[in-house]
This record gives structure tokens, sequence and C-alpha cells, in this order.
């Protein structure tokens, strides 16, 4: 299966606004997941999220600091 960035940004969104209450309209790619209210817990659990929904995992090492950082990473590892 083929994923496009733009839906990989929408889904992370989706899952950040569900697990969080954020409204997807105010969750920018550039945010900060800190700032969006995501503590360490959230953010590992976030993570797992997108492991399992996409059959990657993401190295401790890799930052994961914003949406953008995990869109990244999805869309250059998940196809592969």
């Amino acid at each position: 299966m083929e994923y496009t960035y733009p839906t990989i940004v929408a889904t992370v969104t989706r899952m950040i606004s569900k697990n969080k209450g954020v409204r997807k309209s105010a969750i920018l790619v550039k945010d900060n997941l800190r700032e969006l209210g995501l503590d360490q817990l959230d953010v590992v659990d976030l993570i797992l999220e997108v492991e399992k929904k996409y059959h990657i995992t993401i190295p401790d090492e890799v930052p994961v600091e914003t949406v953008t950082d995990i869109a990244r990473f999805v869309y250059t590892h998940a196809a592969a």
C-alpha cells in the first residue's frame, strides 16, 4: 500500500485530536506535540499507535517533536 504525505498528516492529526480532544483544525504540522498538550506518555502512546497503523518501528533515537517529524518518518519508511 502506498501512503501519501497528506494522508499520513491527516491520520496523525486525527489520532492526536481523538486522544487529546484537540480540534483537528487547530493542529498544524509544525506544532510541537508538547504545545498541543501531549506529555511524554501521550507521545509514546501516539508513536505506538502510528507504528501499529503503518506496520513500522520508529527507533528511540528518531526525534519526534512535531506532527511533521512523525509524518516524514512514516512517509519515508512505510512504503519501503
